[in-house]
């Protein structure tokens, strides 16, 4: 019910054991044949502002942004749900599921929610998958990989001149911070995030505070975006009053990224998107050949 969920269980190596997908499931590639069980509630071609219209009327009215295919998931009987109890905009919430599902199926069925904050929280809900489809030394196997290649990027970061003051942007209109691991990703890669915390949740921009920050950088990120629909929300953004006069404007920094792809989602390509983090603050020290796929300038 997630795709960072989707994309563990792919990791793992338990692809086959995969019966049905969210809406949002989208890699691996072969995923994309599994039967799709939720679909959004709002029409996501759209504008970010549009978007954010939309997502705000849904819960004003005590909706989930999803609709569950609850036929369709009693039909595939499955003995593993996994989903996330995280962000209710991003994906259908362990709440609504734990109520649920003994009514669709008739029976108890395991629900692994995942609730990542930090770069460890994402570590441990690989291993709390694994331990549910009983793979315990592939999920630690996994972890150390990840580990070893952020701890690889971070001693070369450390070798830099400078740490360029980062700001991650989650949402363009209205703005909002990027939060949770994103911070912590920045750090590594040998940055400064001037805009949030880690471990802390996305959150919404008073305009006046993005101009106040003056980052060096500005890396545009908004959830759910790939990089074309990302750049026409980040130029829009760019004609707002005072926003050529930031440092990161003046002296063209300023980057969009795949989000939909890498930086939203928590699981085993969190690595790759360190790696573009690191291509994109310190071109001097790292070449991993994610420009024009993982991200690319403004």
């Amino acid at each position: 019910m997630v795709p960072s969920g989707t994309e563990i269980v792919s990791a793992l190596g338990c692809s086959r054991r995969m019966v049905g997908r969210s809406h949002a499931c989208d890699y691996p590639a072969e995923m994309r044949n599994l039967p799709v069980c939720t679909e959004a509630r709002i029409s996501v071609e759209t504008t970010s502002a549009q978007i954010d219209a939309q997502v705000r009327h849904i819960m004003r009215d005590a909706l989930s942004v999803y609709r569950i295919f609850a036929t369709r998931v009693r039909d595939l009987q499955p003995d593993i749900i996994i989903t996330q109890s995280q962000c209710e905009f991003c994906a259908v919430s362990h709440a609504e599921l734990e109520a649920e599902t003994r009514g669709w199926l008739g029976r108890e069925v395991r629900i692994v929610s995942l609730e990542p904050h930090f770069l460890a929280d994402v570590h441990g809900g690989i291993l709390h998958i694994a331990e549910a489809l009983e793979v315990p030394a592939e999920g630690k196997s996994l972890v150390a990989a990840m580990k070893a290649r952020a701890d690889e990027i971070a001693r070369t970061a450390a070798k830099a001149s400078s740490r360029p003051r980062v700001a991650c942007i989650e949402w363009t209109d209205p703005p909002m911070n990027a939060g949770h691991w994103i911070p912590e990703l920045v750090d590594l890669a040998g940055g400064r995030e001037v805009l949030a915390a880690a471990g802390k949740y996305a959150r919404y921009l008073e305009w006046e505070e993005l101009l106040a920050a003056d980052p060096d950088a500005i890396v545009f990120m908004p959830c759910g975006y790939g990089l074309k629909q990302t750049g026409r929300e980040a130029k829009a953004m760019t004609a707002r009053p005072g926003f050529a006069g930031m440092a990161a404007a003046r002296n063209g920094r300023l980057y969009i990224t795949d989000a939909s792809q890498y930086f939203s989602r928590p699981g085993p390509r969190l690595a790759e998107s360190l790696e573009i983090l690191s291509e994109i603050l310190h071109p001097e020290l790292f070449h991993f050949g994610h420009r024009g796929i993982g991200w690319d300038w403004l």
